[in-house]
């Protein structure tokens, strides 16, 4: 398992990267399986597959799951970020060299931590591939096969909620999350209701995605103690870690960053203020697979547990999150069940074969790589050939 420092260079028999292909595609979501937060409604994914060629005929893959309203990234900023920035420096370059390549890529410009996740996926991909065995096993070795998985449901109406709830339970699933920060009465009778359908014995958490100011935070935390909750997650916008502590220290529930988190100076405040029970991570939110690992590292140091987070990944970028997770130990994934859920909740997932999700677990790919294969007749069918950002709503 992953426990110390990253160490991701791999040695390869002078492989070289001879081009990098982005394909940018418009994926709807399951018509009854739409999610809405305090960022919007999530209706369809306009995201991006990024194909890494070599010289050797590999091919490693990779996918950015970009929102504009959450990292500030659409399909054609990311398409000219690949295109005309990062391909020209990782050309003629060894993949399996993520130590020396990561700076290349993380130097080119600033921000876009979504586009720069897909390509460093894709070199992990193929640094996997060309040893013969799984991305995990280059992080150290999987501590977990099958790891616990939790069903989201957006901030709708309660009716909707309820349904989306008796479904899931329905299938098998034993841990939910309730989307809250939008209305705060409605938040309380929401998540009342989801208790009362759900029972005691499945654990319940909410997200506002910072939908809450720090006074109706502090009162919500307290309103909602009663429905026994296993983490409230994000309560107030980002940037105001001191804050964030000063709740964490009046809350009878764990608290969790999300938006707060995105880099690792982010977690290193967070961890400097104890702000936090709980760091919500995942690949593309941090820049890739190897921040991540770095991000859990405050956590260890800090004494603090990390939680698997999501945008919604369709098939490539889930694998990836699967083989972090089983990894690294700092994912407490048993209290604190993953969101390993994006191909359940979308039209296509972009694989030949899918991934093992849910209801309850979700299994880790064990071929070479991230253990995928690419859909080439799903790829044609969703690509977009459109040269406008494609909203998600």
């Amino acid at each position: 398992m992953y426990d110390g420092e990253f160490q991701g260079t791999i040695t390869s028999d002078a492989m070289k990267i001879t081009r990098l292909e982005t394909i940018p595609i418009n994926v709807p979501l399951v018509p009854d399986l739409t999610t809405k937060t305090a960022h919007g409604e999530h209706v369809v994914s306009p995201y991006v597959i990024v194909r890494v060629h070599t010289d050797a005929g590999l091919v490693g893959l990779g996918e950015a799951t970009l929102a504009p309203r959450w990292s500030g990234e659409t399909s054609p900023g990311c398409v000219a970020v690949i295109d005309g920035l990062i391909a020209p420096l990782l050309v003629g370059e060894d993949p399996t060299q993520i130590d020396s390549l990561r700076p290349k890529i993380e130097g080119c410009i600033r921000w876009n931590p979504f586009t720069k996740a897909a390509v460093e996926m894709a070199l992990w991909d193929l640094a996997g591939k060309a040893a013969g065995v799984p991305v995990c096993e280059l992080l150290g070795g999987s501590q977990e096969d099958d790891i616990p998985i939790k069903m989201v449901v957006g901030a709708f109406e309660i009716p909707k909620a309820v349904a989306l709830v008796k479904r899931f339970l329905d299938d098998g699933a034993k841990c939910l999350k309730v989307k809250v920060g939008l209305d705060p009465e409605q938040d309380i009778e929401r998540v009342r209701a989801v208790r009362q359908l759900a029972g005691p014995q499945i654990p319940i958490g909410v997200d506002a995605n910072g939908g809450w100011d720090f006074v109706t935070a502090r009162r919500m935390l307290g309103s909602l103690e009663e429905f026994d909750l296993l983490f409230v997650e994000q309560p107030i916008p980002p940037g105001d870690p001191l804050a964030m502590a000063e709740l964490r220290s009046a809350s009878p529930t764990p608290i969790m960053a999300d938006e707060s988190v995105f880099t690792i100076t982010d977690a290193q405040g967070l961890a400097r203020h104890s702000s936090v029970d709980i760091l919500g991570c995942y690949p593309g939110k941090h820049g890739g697979i190897a921040a991540t690992l770095e991000i859990a590292q405050v956590a260890r140091n800090a004494g603090i547990v990390c939680c698997l987070g999501s945008n919604l990944e369709l098939g490539i970028g889930t694998a990836a999150m699967l083989h972090v997770v089983a990894a690294c130990s700092v994912f407490d994934n048993q209290t604190y069940p993953a969101d390993l859920i994006g191909p359940l909740y979308h039209q296509a997932d972009m694989l030949v074969e899918p991934l093992l999700l849910g209801p309850a677990t979700a299994k880790v790919p064990r071929g070479p790589g991230l253990g995928v294969e690419l859909d080439e007749q799903q790829l044609e069918r969703y690509r977009d050939r459109s040269t406008v950002a494609q909203p998600m709503d």
